[in-house]
């Protein structure tokens, strides 16, 4: 296989790197600096083809004395590249090659590595969470001190409140991603998955996400996987604990600070809970929005309903009398779109009319997290049942004590 280095004119300024594919007329080069460059009006000046050596990756190789923690990858940017013909970043490595990649892994860990999506988080599914329950299960079985999960980080949030109510873990069960793809300067994606790779020794008994703490190299932060949500688009401390500290601070040294109270290795037993019911919608109230938008869920099978509310969880009173008709033979639980605090229907009139039709109030989860909690509550438990459990603190989703959060800095 040849390559090609170029020098151009572009911009009233001279380029020079390594091209790579690309399409429509433009040229992409590669700078010395790591950052690539693409321009459609340019000027070659010299160009020189060299033989680009093959380069074969190598294999991960058991080491004494180390303990053996299980990567499952489902795809996502921590496992993804830029494709130069389209400038689109698509999930093209496999798990081997993410851990070959960071060989730092290799001086912590022995790492048994296996891919079980190759897929960008928004593709994920409900059917898929339960696969990847079902994976982490039999890995923990097989005798892994930990499990990390590999997930792009859209959906990360969802995926990691979905095994955590699915699975009773006695070791830890780590989701990781990245919000630069692997192969960009500014990637993040080496300094989680050393992070994870600590945390997945660690003390640590359920389900947690480990992702930068800030926007430098420092640290990461060990988040609850009911108590995590990404709030932001691109920055790489996109992830915050809300209403709870985080669990713990690690560093690439394999330093961990613990911050909160959390499930301990060893503190609960092994237990597979793997039903979800598809059927539940999480809706956003604004004003105007009617309450036609129930019925409608409601005619077609849906018997869910996870609502995030204004301020303290609520909507327009003219949805009281559809809320009543459709809580009869469903589960509703408000939240609010405030993320921060808790719900509370009994301060004003319309919050108490909602809780007399049936509403439930969903504490100080998280919406994402409620949604979860209503589909395998839905999935395990008949409704009155499931109406009582939703109340109830069951994985850490609902922190009781408010103002807890504020301790944390």
């Amino acid at each position: 296989m040849r390559g090609k280095r170029v020098r151009i004119r572009a911009k009233g300024r001279i380029f020079e790197g390594i091209a790579l594919p690309s399409e429509d007329g433009k040229i992409v080069l590669k700078l010395d600096n790591g950052y690539n460059v693409g321009f459609y009006d340019y000027e070659i000046l010299e160009e020189e083809e060299f033989e680009v050596p093959e380069v074969k990756l190598p294999a991960v190789k058991e080491r004494e004395g180390l303990k053996n923690v299980k990567v499952i990858s489902t795809g996502g940017t921590i496992a993804s590249k830029v494709d130069y013909k389209t400038g689109a970043v698509t999930s093209q490595f496999t798990a081997e090659e993410i851990v070959s990649d960071i060989p730092e892994l290799a001086e912590i860990c022995n790492i048994s590595a296996e891919l079980l999506y190759n897929i960008l988080s928004e593709n994920m599914r409900p059917e898929y969470w339960i696969t990847l329950a079902r994976r982490v299960y039999e890995a923990i079985k097989e005798g892994y001190e930990g499990v990390i999960v590999t997930h792009g980080t859209d959906t990360m949030h969802y995926s990691a409140s979905a095994l955590a109510f699915m699975l009773r873990t006695p070791i830890p069960v780590v989701f990781v991603g990245a919000q630069r793809s692997s192969d960009r300067p500014s990637s993040d994606a080496a300094i989680n998955m050393i992070c994870s790779a600590h945390t997945a020794l660690s003390d640590l008994g359920e389900v947690a996400v480990v992702m930068h703490a800030t926007t430098s190299d420092d640290y990461c932060h060990i988040h609850r996987g009911v108590k995590v949500r990404k709030n932001h688009t691109s920055r790489r401390d996109a992830f915050e604990s809300v209403n709870y500290p985080p669990l713990g601070r690690v560093w690439s040294d394999g330093r961990i600070e613990w911050i909160a109270e959390r499930f301990r290795r060893g503190e609960r037993e092994l237990q597979l809970f793997d039903s979800l019911e598809e059927k539940v919608a999480l809706i956003k109230y604004f004003p105007g929005l009617t309450p036609e938008i129930l019925e409608f869920f409601h005619d077609r099978g849906y018997r869910g309903f996870v609502i995030e509310g204004t301020g303290l969880g609520h909507v327009s009173t003219d949805w009281v009398d559809t809320v009543k008709r459709v809580a009869e033979d469903s589960l509703i639980v408000m939240t609010s779109q405030c993320l921060w605090g808790r719900v509370c229907d009994r301060v004003y009139d319309t919050g108490r009319y909602l809780l007399k039709a049936g509403v439930i109030e969903g504490e100080d989860m998280l919406p994402e997290t409620a949604l979860i909690k209503v589909m395998w509550l839905l999935g395990n438990f008949e409704l009155e049942e499931a109406r009582e459990l939703v109340k109830k603190n069951l994985v850490g989703e609902i922190n009781y004590r408010s103002g807890y959060e504020e301790e944390f800095e």
